[in-house]
């Protein structure tokens, strides 16, 4: 197969400090002796031939013009002590959508191929130099929003699942052989197979770590995620009044008039290093209004999508049938109960608390007047860590992880389950060799090319 060499703009477009285009190939340096002039080398070879792992000063030159393009950097990493382990070249230039991309246009036209996404890192793990659990690991750490969920893609990065996974296969590769061979060669290794030890295998080390992982999925996903966070109500009881006091801005428009919100806003912020996606809705309401009935639908598939609803209600107001209906909607999410516009009024809410909404955590604010929001967002942060959240661990699967983590955990219970009911191992092998193939692929050794394909298409051009 031919490897073709490829080339990309590595920073984002637009006007700052620095630019670079990042080669990649077996053409790379060739490239670079064509377009690069350097300054201040004495003796100059013919062709420059640059030391690898050295920035060297020059100029970018066309050289069918002789036009100089830019002064620029240039560092040269000779396979494969690269990031793709392949001949790399890295020019680093003054920043700017007409300067970079004169660079990346003439380094096209001297051999190399515009890069598709992820492809520096695709090729980083087919030659061996990462895993797929350290590539997704890459994406997290350009995508992190918080300390937190930058430090969880920093171990993972240095391949912290990898090890574990790797350790897991190992020993089901054990057991798989001493099964196999007493299967296929009965007479050399002798035909008994010792199915408690191989229960206690399974049973006391591998499917207690595969659900360990499983739960710090649910624990730590938040962290890298982000907690979707919906505010709901029926109209005018301030929740766009409460997400602009949220995000400290004029993000949605505040009237007196029911129904000003027609459609769901989505803006992002952070609370305690939690990444939080917000969205205000539409007010949950009954409407012949076909604009604002689209926009019920909207808020109710929001609602369904939400880690944490907000349910507003306005202090003073009695509940109403149209608080019950919306109650009954999102009862089976996780609530804060936020009563608004407590400065009207100091009535005590307790007592016309439905019997039949149970127990859900309350917090009365006046979002107009900016009282008791850091007690919302307390309450916000105690429900994302609360101990079904709360993970230390930095070891955290992503969704993809998790479900192939699943599967082999299913597969090892039906193996488990088999052995007990003592069907032969020719068929409890099968159950064992799923589960050793799904943790392959969770590592990238036993991988469709499509779900390869869905992985990189996830990062950008230039990485």
């Amino acid at each position: 197969m031919t490897i073709t060499t490829i080339a990309a703009i590595a920073t984002p477009v637009g006007i700052g400090g620095i630019g670079i285009v990042r080669i990649s190939g077996p053409d790379a340096l060739h490239i670079a002796q064509v377009i690069f002039q350097p300054s201040k080398v004495r003796r100059r070879p013919t062709p420059f031939l640059p030391k690898s792992h050295r920035l060297y000063h020059g100029h970018i030159v066309d050289p069918d013009t002789g036009q100089i393009l830019d002064e620029a950097l240039l560092a040269w990493m000779k396979a494969p002590r690269s990031y793709t382990r392949e001949n790399v070249v890295e020019i680093q230039m003054h920043s700017g959508l007409a300067a970079v991309r004169a660079v990346l246009d003439l380094v096209l036209r001297h051999g190399a191929v515009l890069s598709g996404p992820g492809e520096f890192t695709r090729r980083a793990f087919l030659n061996g130099r990462i895993d797929l659990t350290q590539a997704e690991a890459v994406i997290d750490i350009i995508t992190a929003r918080t300390e937190r969920a930058l430090h969880i893609a920093t171990v993972q990065l240095q391949g912290a699942l990898r090890q574990h996974i790797t350790s897991l296969r190992t020993l089901i590769r054990g057991i798989l052989a001493e099964t196999e061979a007493a299967i296929d060669f009965p007479d050399d290794v002798g035909g008994d197979i010792d199915d408690g030890r191989i229960l206690r295998q399974l049973e006391q080390k591998v499917l207690p770590s595969l659900r360990s992982l499983m739960a710090r999925y649910h624990a730590g996903h938040i962290l890298r995620d982000g907690l979707k966070v919906v505010v709901a109500g029926k109209p005018n009881v301030g929740k766009s009044s409460l997400m602009n006091r949220l995000l400290d801005q004029d993000r949605a428009i505040v009237t007196d008039i029911p129904g000003t919100t027609r459609d769901f806003i989505e803006e992002s912020l952070v609370i305690s290093g939690i990444p939080i996606l917000l969205t205000d809705t539409a007010g949950l309401r009954s409407t012949e209004d076909p604009i604002e009935k689209i926009g019920v639908e909207r808020t109710l598939s929001r609602i369904e999508g939400a880690d944490l609803v907000l349910f507003v209600t306005a202090v003073g107001s009695p509940i109403t049938d149209e608080d019950t209906d919306i109650y009954d909607v999102i009862r089976h999410k996780t609530v804060i109960w936020v009563m608004n516009k407590c400065d009207l009024d100091s009535a005590d809410m307790t007592a016309v608390f439905p019997e039949s909404w149970g127990k859900m955590a309350r917090v009365s604010i006046s979002a107009l007047h900016n009282q008791g929001i850091d007690a919302l967002k307390q309450a916000i942060e105690s429900l994302a860590l609360q101990p079904s959240l709360a993970c230390e661990s930095t070891m955290i699967p992503n969704l993809r992880q998790k479900h192939a983590i699943e599967d082999a955990e299913a597969a090892l219970v039906a193996a488990t389950e088999s052995i007990h009911g003592g069907v032969p191992f020719e068929l409890v092998n099968l159950d064992i060799r799923s589960a050793y193939d799904l943790l392959g692929e969770i590592i990238g050794i036993t991988i469709q090319e499509d779900i390869l394909d869905h992985i990189f298409e996830q990062f950008c051009v230039g990485k």
